[in-house]
């Protein structure tokens, strides 16, 4: 599956205060969660370090919906205090199980602590949810992932075939390099519009583009940012994206890839074999 969405949604929910804020808990080559092979993968676990995340509703009806949950800290209550990654203080990744539709999007947090966001989920199936967070408290990042169901008559499909190239809105992306089990590997996707390469990406979420990693089956999860960030004076707005990657095992992954350009973010998805 890919996306677009624009600006104002995708960074819909960035608190006032964010801008206050360094960045902490991150290296720009680095992916969120353990994916090189050492503990459990990211996003596996609904509760880590005595954190948990606790879904409002965990049957949802297609369309669109307020999607509401709350991170809970080892005393039991809402967690309010977060370091900030990327520019947020939290990250929502929304997938369908057979990896064919995605989200990223920035809930807004109320002072009790609930997180909501208005989500537009087309059909009936099985769900997962990922946060991507730096509890102040804890002094590291976690991925936590929980289920949900779009109730209805669900139709199930098998993960989208393999492929190098991924076409949305008259965008190609192209991805080079390869998934290795244990070994970090250099992934670099070329983005061109109507065959000619754009060389003007402009940054979302302080980088020119941010990647996704899901493993099908059991949906490990990394999250990686790119080699070098915007106004470091080394790294170019495009064409080219590259990404150091590590995944935590062999399988099937689908990879998906947010690219700004002229004022909206769009998604392009691959299906890749790790060897």
């Amino acid at each position: 599956m890919t996306a677009a969405r624009t600006e104002h949604h995708a960074h819909a929910g960035h608190a006032a205060h964010d801008a206050d804020l360094a960045h902490t808990g991150h290296d720009a080559h680095a992916g969120h969660g353990d994916h090189a092979g050492h503990g459990v993968p990211g996003g596996l676990q609904v509760t880590q370090d005595g954190y948990t995340l606790e879904l409002a509703e965990t049957v949802a009806r297609a369309g669109e919906v307020d999607f509401r949950f709350r991170i809970v800290g080892p005393d039991g209550g809402a967690v309010t205090e977060f370091a900030p990654l990327h520019d947020r203080e939290l990250h929502l990744i929304v997938v369908r199980r057979e990896l064919d539709g995605f989200w990223h999007v920035h809930p807004v947090r109320a002072e009790d602590g609930t997180w909501e966001v208005r989500l537009t989920l087309p059909e009936a199936g099985a769900y997962r949810a990922f946060t991507d967070i730096a509890p102040r408290a804890l002094g590291k990042t976690i991925t936590l992932g929980a289920d949900f169901a779009v109730a209805g008559e669900y139709q199930p499909r098998p993960v989208p075939e393999a492929g190098r190239t991924a076409v949305v809105d008259g965008y190609e992306v192209t991805l080079d390099g390869d998934l290795v089990d244990g070994a970090g590997q250099l992934l670099t996707l070329t983005v061109r519009k109507d065959g000619v390469a754009v060389t003007d990406l402009e940054p979302y979420l302080a980088a020119f583009g941010h990647l996704v990693v899901l493993r099908a089956g059991d949906l490990a999860y990394v999250h990686v940012h790119p080699n070098g960030e915007p106004g470091d004076g080394v790294t170019a707005p495009g064409p080219e994206v590259a990404f150091h990657t590590a995944v935590p095992g062999r399988g099937t992954y689908r990879l998906f890839l947010d690219f700004k350009h002229q004022g909206v973010v769009r998604t392009a998805g691959f299906t890749v074999r790790a060897a």
